[in-house]
């Protein structure tokens, strides 16, 4: 709790420096790995963080200094060329994007190895630390690098919010902003350079590996919460920011623990859990929608196949289990399921000898058998199908159709009285 306190009033400047340099890196990166997300560019971020690196190691051999803003140079040039390869491959040959992506990423990235191992075994003594930028160093950051962050991050944030509608449209429907007469190419160049601007900045913290991270996962977690882009940019920086708070306190708590790459599992963590039980999207979510559909389908095909055998057997209300599954056959697990669904609903009785509807059970079967057969007519008399092909199509859509889908069927077809087989569409 004391470390808790300390971390989180910041008392110590080396604390302050990682959690403000983070929180700016965070909200660069996020505002602009949104977009380079919605444009289905993902790996844009990747080849950058990994083309920047021959632009750190030319920018120290041409001017033999560490000066901070001299290798960010270097790597916005080296960054920047990689995406203009990627676009000119993809477009002068027959290459693919994600070929385009696999081969520029590589080459740079082979080519910034060879440039460190020459510049390793120089003997040059001021290359010491260069490395860093390979795995980042985001616990040893100084005022100059929160300086470096936050000018990046002023010119992202700034960039976006000037152009936030153009981007918007670039992002969602190209075609259409290029009849609009908005610049695309010139837009398209405005978020390569601010996005290069923002790996560039960020590099030196979490490293060329984890950088793509920094820029895609927060935007993908925020994904699954919303479909307004202007909340998904919103949750994709409290992502970031939260993910990038978290690993410097658990970095902070354990001096063993490097801060870039805990940051970025923390990120991670966040997203998977995004994933999962997001409400809407998430994989949980999903899952149970699809068990309360399948519920309500055993349910309802239940009620409807004794409300069948009520109408063969007329005057008979009472059906054993065997009955019900020669009019359905279906295992006795999943039948006796569905009957414990209905005696809790106190849709069907259970008495002496079987199973009969209730007043409310005997109602939805009657409501189920309706739509199956509306739905049969309106297949073969608007869409002319035989009436020998269209039951299980009915099967299917009468656990979807709403009430006012109902009501407009039997408008439609002005309240027929049966059903393409000669069977009775039950009303009341």
């Amino acid at each position: 709790m004391s470390e808790f306190i300390a971390f989180i009033s910041l008392q110590d400047p080396n604390v302050r420096f990682v959690v403000l340099g983070m929180v700016l890196l965070g909200v660069s990166s996020a505002t602009v790995g949104t977009f380079a997300f919605l444009q289905k560019r993902s790996l844009t971020g990747d080849t950058i963080a990994h083309a920047v690196l021959p632009g750190i190691c030319l920018a120290f051999m041409l001017f033999d200094t560490r000066d901070l803003w001299v290798l960010l140079c270097g790597a916005f040039v080296t960054g920047w060329l990689s995406i203009r390869a990627v676009d000119y491959i993809t477009a002068h040959s027959k290459l693919k994007s994600d070929t385009a992506i696999g081969l520029t990423l590589s080459v740079f990235f082979g080519v910034g190895i060879l440039l460190l191992t020459y510049i390793q075994q120089s003997g040059n003594a001021s290359q010491s630390g260069l490395n860093n930028f390979l795995f980042g160093k985001a616990a040893a950051m100084q005022p100059d690098d929160i300086l470096t962050m936050g000018i990046v991050c002023l010119i992202t944030t700034g960039v976006v919010a000037l152009g936030y509608r153009s981007f918007i449209v670039l992002s969602f429907d190209p075609a259409f902003a290029q009849t609009s007469g908005l610049p695309v190419k010139a837009l398209q160049l405005i978020l390569t350079t601010i996005t290069v601007m923002a790996v560039a900045a960020g590099i030196q913290a979490v490293g060329v590996v984890l950088m793509a991270a920094m820029l895609i996962t927060p935007a993908a977690a925020a994904k699954y919460w919303t479909d307004r882009h202007r909340t998904m940019l919103f949750l994709a920086i409290v992502f970031a920011v939260t993910g990038s708070i978290i690993g410097a306190y658990i970095s902070y708590a354990n001096n063993k623990m490097p801060t870039g790459p805990w940051i970025v599992t923390i990120i991670s963590v966040i997203a998977l859990l995004s994933i999962v039980f997001a409400p809407g999207k998430g994989v949980a979510w999903k899952w149970v929608r699809r068990r309360q559909y399948l519920n309500r389908s055993l349910r309802e095909n239940i009620l409807k196949e004794i409300y069948h055998l009520e109408e063969k057997n007329s005057g008979k209300h009472l059906f054993t289990q065997e009955e019900i599954m020669q009019e359905r056959p279906m295992p006795a697990f999943t039948l006796g399921r569905g009957f414990s669904m209905l005696l809790r609903r106190r849709l069907i009785a259970r008495v002496a000898g079987g199973y009969m509807l209730t007043d409310a059970g005997k109602k939805e079967g009657r409501r189920i058998t309706r739509i199956h057969r509306l739905w049969e007519l309106y297949l073969t008399q608007q869409l002319h199908l035989p009436s020998d092909h269209v039951h299980e199509d009915a099967e299917g859509i009468e656990h979807v159709i709403t009430p006012e889908m109902e009501a407009r069927l039997i408008e439609l077809l002005n309240r027929p009285e049966k059903d393409p087989h000669e069977q009775t569409i039950p009303y009341n």
